[in-house]
């Protein structure tokens, strides 16, 4: 018999896609001994080489201005076009695996199966068990805090944690596109392809197993090579997200296994139909890369304090305790996908603005050791079609991470923690580079919320003061940035005065990185056509920061190659000094800079 290995942990992660991956980052960031719980050998979930879905968000691929996710997701996504400008997936599980190893408090078990809980008095979790099959180890894994980030809710599920599932009634939550009768059905799944031009006619031989479709079919699904489905401009380089199964007559869960084989078979269909059934300007195309693990998009999601709901999307509901935002459509897929090909295979609303996610959402209503990140967070069916994409759940996971550390540090449950902390927490991810909806930087540590800031010039509407504001975007009308005019012949400059000696631990940049451009890594070769090649242009390249005492300088900081947003300057000794000065020298290609925002601790 083998031995179970005891271990034990201050937040326990389980699930490794990007809610995970943003809990897990933020948790250790903040000091708490964290476990990171993965049963694939790679991480990112849907975003991963298995799956290979490009991240989507707020900013519904640029088509929204100034609305794309920054923190963690940010992070990974400029180290991504500063290391994969290839855009490789495999290099992406690299870089997730990378910022994991990095972080002295993370133990990560890839390959690793959660398989039971332990549940004391009912209502919280005391440990959980796991078996890493390839090294035929088994964990029995004690926490604290416990993260659900398996998509599925399956932690939360197993310990007893209330769950919904299905279509909500409009009478359940006064919703004005529910359906009159709830049901049980959700979205279904899908797994993508990609394709090779092999410079020559390659002809297509369907397999006998393979489904068949003609062009009456697909009148619904857009197929043409170089058609736009939606706004992605997906073609035939990259598979189509409407080859997608499941939800109807079986269960995205338990019929899991016979949803990916149907999908095969789907997939070959409509390959055939590309390649056999009229032309579709594909005579060259060879099927390349096949995934045999299907993207989810719905299952349970979690009863927390709060239920999310479709009034507070398209209405713009704030809320006390927003933690995090959306903004990507409602976008309910047909259910059944390609068992239901008389109607189209999505139906669409678009929220005015980004609106935000309230944390009384991301902790379980009845497990008090209980949080949520990614799809199966506190929603209703409608809510959860906008909520569910990646850079969505990445960012809450973030909001999720910090809450829990917070939360470990003072020995609160997540719901003490929001009753009692929630402006701290806000600030702490305001801090950490996250934008939450109408909130802004009230720290009282930040000195440089009390300084004088003058500079060497500015563009019309990028005053130098905007460094200070509180909000690290543009929003609307307003770009809150302090904007260089040149960098052609002098070096440019902007200086915090604190008319008075401070003492200084830390100091904090955040750079213009166009937050209104698609970033995120993809296999849509029409989509990457729109993306600036590598680093984007306008982050700052190199800088100087220099602490001056009495118009001399007693300390510098030079930084060369930069290809981050959001930089942190952690001192070893503290530096006496009255002002403040980062002088930038290049960026990554535009004549001009761009600076959101310097803190100073």
């Amino acid at each position: 018999m083998i031995d179970w290995i005891k271990q034990r942990y201050e937040v326990v992660v389980v699930g490794g896609g990007t809610g995970g991956v943003g809990a897990a980052l933020a948790a250790a960031r903040h000091g708490a001994k964290t476990a990171l719980i993965q049963d694939r050998p790679v991480l990112g979930g849907n975003n991963s080489s298995e799956v290979r879905m490009h991240i989507s968000g707020a900013d519904q691929h640029a088509f929204r201005k100034n609305a794309r996710e920054t923190g963690i997701v940010e992070e990974i996504a400029l180290k991504n076009r500063k290391y994969n400008e290839q855009n490789s997936f495999c290099v992406s599980d690299t870089i997730y695996w990378e910022m994991m190893q990095e972080e002295e408090n993370i133990t990560l078990y890839l390959n690793t199966s959660m398989i039971d809980v332990e549940v004391s008095d009912g209502n919280r979790i005391e440990k959980i068990y796991a078996v890493q099959l390839p090294t035929e180890k088994r964990f029995e894994i004690e926490g604290d805090i416990f993260v659900d980030a398996t998509g599925d809710g399956t932690l939360a599920y197993i310990s007893g944690a209330q769950y919904m599932r299905g279509r909500e009634a409009k009478s359940d939550f006064g919703e004005e596109h529910a359906l009159t009768k709830a049901d049980g059905y959700t979205m279904g799944n899908t797994i993508m392809f990609t394709t090779i031009d092999m410079g020559r006619k390659i002809e297509f031989h369907k397999p006998s197993w393979a489904y068949t479709y003609s062009e009456e079919d697909l009148i619904y699904r857009k197929h043409m090579d170089g058609e736009a489905i939606w706004r992605a401009k997906a073609g035939t380089d990259s598979g189509y997200w409407w080859i997608e199964l499941g939800g109807l007559d079986r269960d995205i869960i338990a019929d899991g296994e016979e949803i990916r084989d149907h999908l095969l078979k789907v997939l070959y269909g409509v390959w055939d139909h590309m390649k056999n059934g009229g032309d579709h300007h594909v005579d060259n195309l060879a099927l390349d890369w096949i995934g045999f693990v299907p993207g989810k998009r719905e299952s349970r999601r979690i009863v927390g304090d709060y239920i999310l709901r479709e009034e507070d999307l398209m209405e713009n509901h704030l809320f006390d305790d927003a933690v995090a935002y959306g903004g990507w459509t409602l976008d309910q897929h047909t259910i059944g996908g390609m068992d239901n090909l008389t109607d189209e295979p999505a139906h669409l609303l678009t929220p005015p603005k980004p609106y935000q996610i309230p944390y009384r959402c991301y902790y379980s209503k009845n497990i008090e050791n209980l949080m949520m990140a990614g799809r199966n967070i506190s929603c209703t069916h409608l809510a959860m079609s906008s909520t569910r994409v990646m850079a969505t759940c990445m960012a809450g996971g973030q909001a999720v991470g910090t809450a829990a550390a917070f939360a470990v540090k003072n020995h609160f449950t997540p719901r003490e923690t929001g009753q009692k902390l929630i402006h701290t927490i806000q600030q702490e991810l305001l801090k950490d580079d996250c934008y939450i909806p109408e909130l802004k930087n009230e720290d009282e540590r930040d000195l440089a919320r009390y300084a004088a800031v003058t500079s060497s010039g500015y563009a019309e509407g990028c005053e130098p003061e905007n460094v200070i504001n509180g909000v690290h975007r543009s929003v609307e009308e307003n770009t809150n940035m302090w904007k260089t005019n040149g960098l052609e012949n002098d070096v440019q400059w902007i200086c915090l005065d604190f008319g008075r000696t401070i003492e200084v631990k830390e100091v904090i940049l955040r750079f213009d990185s166009d937050l209104s451009s698609e970033i995120f890594v993809s296999i849509n070769k029409k989509q990457l056509e729109d993306q600036e090649t590598g680093v984007p242009t306008c982050l700052v390249k190199d800088y100087r920061l220099e602490f001056l005492c009495a118009d001399q300088i007693v300390y510098q900081i030079r930084e060369t190659d930069n290809y981050l947003r959001h930089r942190i300057h952690k001192l070893q000794d503290s530096i006496v000094c009255d002002r403040i000065k980062l002088l930038i020298q290049n960026t990554n290609g535009q004549p001009e800079a761009g600076v959101f925002e310097i803190r100073v601790y």
